[in-house]
């Protein structure tokens, strides 16, 4: 699969299979994520990969705790993409401990090394999550970014023993969909595109 369909088709994916991803498959996202540009070479990522049902089943509780207020005053009328997107996501939440593997993608505050700075941490850790996104759907897994887990990232810190000097950003579910990926829907380009001058 080329890079351009990946990228047309890579879908956030809220329902997995039960079956696990294979520890090289994993380890091949990382690979990919470590690809991406970052400031400097400074490679600040680290990337911590849950996939023990223990560990899932301790921060899927403390998601799901976090997440329910949200989940039971939300509102309702929402057109069919936001409520199919919101029914997903209670889903995900729901089915936490079920998912094969989350990855958690952060970064250390080291670059520039004379005055680092956090915004040189969103720029290492996105590229590389987006890489890793990419690289999934190319190797027909499913990916989904979400901001659940930060409801347990003491949890997550203390059961994975994270340094502290880790800042946690990017939260990825990852499995075999059971739903087909589809094209994404995004803005025709002539919206968001000027040619030399506003």
């Amino acid at each position: 699969m080329d890079v351009l369909t990946a990228m047309d088709t890579c879908t956030a994916m809220r329902y997995f299979k039960a079956d696990p991803v294979p520890k090289e498959d994993l380890e091949k996202l990382i690979y990919a994520a470590t690809r991406a540009s970052n400031p400097g070479n400074s490679q600040g990522w680290a990337f911590l990969i849950i996939d023990d049902p223990k560990t899932k089943q301790v921060v899927g509780a403390k998601v799901l705790e976090g997440m329910a207020p949200f989940f039971a005053n939300r509102p309702a009328g929402r057109d069919g993409v936001e409520e199919r997107m919101l029914v997903g996501a209670e889903h995900l939440a729901k089915n936490f401990a079920g998912v094969p593997a989350w990855i958690v993608g952060m970064a250390r505050k080291v670059y520039p090394p004379h005055d680092p700075q956090d915004s040189f941490m969103h720029s290492t850790i996105y590229p590389a999550a987006q890489n890793m996104i990419v690289a999934a759907r190319s190797m027909g897994i499913g990916t989904c970014f979400t901001t659940f887990p930060g409801h347990a990232e003491a949890e997550i810190r203390t059961l994975c023993n994270v340094p502290d000097d880790l800042h946690m950003f990017v939260y990825v579910a990852v499995g075999y969909p059971q739903r087909d990926f589809m094209p994404v829907r995004r803005k025709p380009i002539e919206e968001v595109l000027t040619w030399n001058r506003f």
